[in-house]
């Protein structure tokens, strides 16, 4: 502007957030580097509405439950950007929701921008983040890698946790 002391801002237009897809599984036992390894992490999408309680997603478990769940962290969100992000780095296109063993899987919400604290209300139920994802061993056996849980702390995209405020139902093509 050619005003003194006049400032323009600008800023982009974003879409509102939402709930692509709500993802639950049972935890099992599979073989993994000459073990058997309990776990939780091959989650599939919900078809219609799902009842979010404050522990968990009915028809959701883990299978370590000194690393994963509780009351902080009842559910897991992972942003649809991140899948695109790991696509193009692995060449990789057999990506399906619950891949990265996330409850939610939405578009918006990027790990850089939300903050612990902030307070989401989808469908009838309210979250709060309370922290980033806690990566551990079994991602990487979900995703066939190794490398993975490294990697998604080093790229800065691990996802994030929320305890649930309120319980209710919420499903895929919610507004966050």
């Amino acid at each position: 502007t050619d005003s003194p002391g006049k400032m323009v801002v600008f800023w982009k237009e974003r879409a509102m957030p939402s709930l692509l897809s709500v993802n639950v599984g049972k935890p099992k036992d599979v073989a993994w580097q000459g073990r058997t390894v309990h776990t939780g992490v091959w989650k599939d999408p919900v078809s219609g509405p799902a009842m979010v309680r404050r522990l968990n997603i009915d028809g959701d478990g883990q299978g370590d439950s000194k690393g994963h769940g509780g009351e902080q962290r009842a559910v897991l969100v992972y942003q649809i950007d991140s899948y695109r992000y790991w696509q193009r780095h692995f060449g990789r296109d057999d990506f399906t929701f619950g891949q990265f063993g996330e409850n939610f899987t939405v578009d918006g919400l990027p790990d850089d921008e939300v903050c612990i604290g902030d307070r989401y209300q989808i469908g009838d139920a309210v979250f709060e983040v309370t922290q980033p994802r806690v990566t551990c061993y079994r991602v990487g056996i979900r995703m066939n890698d190794p490398r993975i849980p490294a990697l998604l702390v080093s790229h800065h995209r691990p996802g994030f946790y929320f305890r649930v405020l309120q319980e209710g139902e919420v499903q895929a093509g919610d507004e966050i």
